[in-house]
């Protein structure tokens, strides 16, 4: 994340007074205040009793944005450009995966003989690839607050494609098939491709557990069970184009949806993020602060 961390220490434990925008003046929070870029100095000054910061030096960032200050679990953050640049590419990821898919997988539902199904079956791999790089992009910008969760999809995609890649020089392309035919027709090849698919399976779960959406909800069950269905061989053709056929529409509605979220949902709570990038030393300092705040607040709600 591009943003800059800057700590600053209150003159008093007053609350400050909720925001609803930032100014040129903004007081600091005794915790985090994000800055809108590395480039980007503080400019400190005492006002009224009180610290002040100002964002001085680079203001190419100074783009109309959500200028709202939002409370996170370790102090205030805001949205820059580097996060609305960010959400926008991981949204657009999920368009390309989910565009690849439905394309590729229409061939399906075509006529073996007609033009159109003969021009998606010839491309196959390049839908294949294309998709696989679109989950890649989104996976790489994702915003998980566990570090670990977030590699593990990240792991898994990277064992997908190599995967993929090996079963295409090995497998496929030996017996003049794209992959795709390659796995339709060797059903013990889904061993190989399946990591990535797992991938995109976790990535639905999450949108799915944090945004309720339902369809990523379905999409959670219905990737593992046809994959499951098609390598263990207990699932009829029927069956497998009607969970084909829910797939890519609930994959369509699931990637368009995200562009009718606001831009700080995929951000998530900022804070976390940037506390999680500090030092040992520095986590425990801004603690520390935070609980000396919290205790002043109490000590003059006590008083009151």
């Amino acid at each position: 994340m591009a943003s800059r961390l800057l700590s600053c220490a209150a003159a008093s434990f007053a609350t400050p007074a909720k925001h609803t925008g930032l100014s040129d003046s903004t007081t600091c929070y005794p915790s985090l205040l994000l800055l809108p870029s590395t480039s980007t100095v503080a400019k400190l000054t005492l006002r009224n009793g009180s610290l002040k910061c100002k964002a001085i030096g680079d203001q190419s960032s100074q783009t109309p944005l959500d200028r709202t200050v939002y409370q996170g679990i370790y102090g205030p953050w805001t949205v820059d450009s580097s996060d609305v640049r960010e959400v926008i590419l991981y949204r657009s990821g999920l368009v390309t995966a989910a565009a690849s898919f439905v394309v590729a997988a229409s061939a399906a539902f075509f006529p073996d003989k007609s033009l159109l199904s003969d021009i998606i079956k010839q491309n196959l791999d390049l839908f294949y690839t294309i998709g696989a790089g679109g989950l890649g992009l989104s996976l790489f910008l994702i915003h998980i607050y566990v570090t670990e969760i977030k590699r593990t999809l990240q792991a898994l995609w990277a064992l997908g494609v190599v995967g993929s890649l090996a079963s295409y020089t090995s497998l496929a392309r030996p017996a003049g098939e794209n992959l795709i035919q390659y796995v339709i027709d060797n059903p013990s090849a889904v061993w190989f491709i399946g990591p990535l698919f797992a991938a995109l399976t976790g990535l639905v779960f999450k949108e799915g557990l944090c945004y309720g959406k339902l369809e990523a909800g379905l999409l959670t069950f219905i990737i593992p069970i046809l994959l499951l269905g098609h390598l263990t061989g207990l699932m009829d053709d029927g069956v497998k184009l009607t969970l084909l056929g829910s797939w890519m529409a609930l994959f369509v509605i699931f990637a368009g949806r995200k562009f009718t979220q606001p831009i700080k949902d995929d951000i998530g709570d900022k804070s976390v993020f940037m506390f999680n990038s500090l030092l040992e030393d520095e986590k425990k300092a801004l603690l520390d602060k935070l609980e000396q705040q919290k205790f002043g607040e109490k000590l003059k709600y006590e008083e009151m």
